[in-house]
């Protein structure tokens, strides 16, 4: 089960905090009460690969490098009034490659390079968990995604409807997440997506999954269908 740890959460929330079994992440959205059906669909995005370049392993500030076009597109979807969210896993914590604390400062390093672009995100959550990690992350949890912890953990804090919110990344793993909520997956083709394309999900164009060439486009094929309505 995901946890939202807020910017702003004291030291004794936090100590709260199973730090074994649970992801980690944040959410700037208060929950909502029987939330508005009518409201902008929420969209879940991948990090590496989607929001920022491939880095195998990212282990440095410096390697957080925004995609063209993402910041602006994500500036779009949120005058749409879309709650965006991603939902990473970050294995790297399990394998011993860097901690915790350095995916949560990569996390603020990039809320700093989209809001000097006008953008923002409303949420932000991982799984540093990994079967074949050590301890304590050796752990096969539902959060790792396609595993549908982070959203459904995300959808109870923030008062989301999954029901065709949908679920853009670059790897099949992105693209199960979800399956069986309703939630539409959008394969990008930068990071792995052109490999990932070569074997999609069997359920993928059931569940009414496209392919684009990358996020912003994704993004405006999104809005399009809002406009729509």
């Amino acid at each position: 089960m995901g946890v939202r740890i807020s910017p702003s959460a004291s030291a004794a929330s936090a100590a709260k905090i199973n730090p074994v079994r649970e992801a980690r992440g944040w959410g700037g959205r208060a929950a909502i009460p029987g939330t508005d059906p009518t409201m902008p669909v929420p969209i879940f995005v991948d990090r590496d690969g989607t929001l920022i370049e491939q880095v195998e392993y990212l282990s440095r500030l410096e390697q957080v490098r925004l995609l063209p076009g993402v910041a602006a597109a994500l500036r779009a979807a949120n005058g749409a009034g879309h709650p965006v969210v991603v939902v990473t896993n970050q294995s790297g914590v399990a394998r011993g490659y860097f901690s915790e604390a350095f995916v949560e400062q990569t996390a603020a390093h990039l809320r700093t390079l989209l809001a000097a672009e006008g953008a923002r995100l409303d949420g932000h959550y991982f799984c540093p968990h990994h079967p074949d990690g050590q301890p304590p992350y050796a752990l096969d949890c539902a959060d790792r995604k396609p595993g549908p912890g982070m959203l459904l953990r995300a959808a109870r804090e923030q008062g989301l409807t999954l029901a065709g919110a949908y679920m853009i990344g670059d790897k099949a793993s992105d693209l199960r997440t979800g399956e069986g909520l309703g939630v539409i997956p959008l394969l990008v083709r930068t990071g792995y997506g052109r490999e990932t394309e070569l074997a999609l999900p069997p359920d993928f164009a059931a569940r009414g999954g496209r392919v684009f060439d990358d996020l912003p486009a994704a993004m405006a094929w999104i809005l399009r269908q809002s406009r729509a309505g």
